[in-house]
């Protein structure tokens, strides 16, 4: 099932709905208590997992690449994805830039890396009780934040807030935001907190002389808008799904007729083109997307020194 987060979720302040909801996050609360004393299994090699307890859209996946390529000049280096079926699109975007081992538990396949790998890097899995980490960090994107603060479902919080004080680092990624910082230090004053901005790594290869219709189905799809605004990439008109959206033959044909008629090109991301049938992936640009990191040289040595 594919995820279209609701509105009040994201707002300041409470909503009557999320009000409403509210007694259900007892069940997820009380599921978390339960996970909290769950043995958990320490690996032979190094593991850092990159997750959030913000659903959706926080830019895990481009930093664990980063932190890959980083890492991967000191150490034999893996990524591990837990498989769903729904997100395949994640799974072919990090086979195509990394060294790839996906397994419906994150236990069988850290067992499968210690075999052939110094470290590993999870994509997501904060929430995993099976596992414990050398490095744990959680991600947020600086424009959204933490939403209204509640837990699933009157909220978009896998844990509560006070969740953080298990993590090593939080990590921001978007333009800055020092409320945000306020707040979370506020929370738990000795956290480690680290930034990312989102970088267009192809902006030259778009056209910036013609105006475009811009399509996608992630996380966040506000983000990747303003990305393509900042690089002075024009649009007029933009469809979003659902986080990992499978597109339909007749959807995207749809949307080049769009294009046809009122003579824009089509851009979408890059994790939305591995979901186009293969056939009908011409005349479609991909926005190439990459985080890069703040102050890098100050997150390595943090890094390095809690392996």
């Amino acid at each position: 099932m594919n995820l279209i987060k609701p509105k009040f979720w994201d707002q300041n302040k409470l909503s009557l709905l999320s009000i409403i909801i509210l007694p259900f996050t007892i069940i997820t609360q009380a599921y978390n208590f339960l996970k909290k004393n769950k043995l958990k299994y320490k690996s032979k090699i190094k593991t850092v997992c990159v997750g959030n307890i913000y659903i959706g859209g926080t830019g895990k996946t481009p930093l664990s690449l980063r932190i890959n390529q980083i890492l991967s000049k000191k150490f034999k280096t893996v990524i591990i994805k837990k498989f769903y079926l729904n997100q395949k699109d994640e799974i072919k975007l990090l086979n195509k830039y990394s060294k790839l081992i996906t397994e419906k538990r994150r236990k069988y396949a850290i067992k499968i890396a210690e075999k052939k790998y110094e470290l590993a890097i999870f994509d997501d899995g904060l929430q995993d009780s099976n596992l414990k980490y050398d490095i744990s960090i959680a991600c947020f994107n600086s424009s959204v934040g933490w939403g209204n603060k509640l837990v699933i479902p009157a909220g978009p919080l896998r844990e509560s807030i006070s969740s953080l004080n298990k993590y090593d680092a939080v990590f921001l990624n978007g333009q800055k935001n020092i409320l945000l910082e306020k707040e979370i230090k506020k929370i738990i004053k000795k956290i480690n907190i680290f930034r990312g901005v989102y970088i267009l790594k192809n902006k030259k290869k778009l056209n910036r002389n013609r105006n475009n219709i811009v399509f996608s189905g992630i996380g966040n799809p506000r983000e990747f808008e303003n990305l393509l605004s900042k690089n002075k990439i024009k649009f007029n008109q933009s469809l979003r799904f659902a986080d990992h959206h499978q597109y339909s033959k007749k959807e995207i044909l749809n949307i080049k007729d769009i294009a046809k008629r009122k003579n824009l090109g089509i851009i979408t991301t890059e994790k939305d083109y591995m979901r186009i049938p293969n056939k009908l992936k011409k005349n479609i640009d991909v926005a190439l997307i990459k985080i890069k990191i703040v102050n890098e040289k100050s997150f390595i040595k943090f890094v390095l020194g809690r392996l």
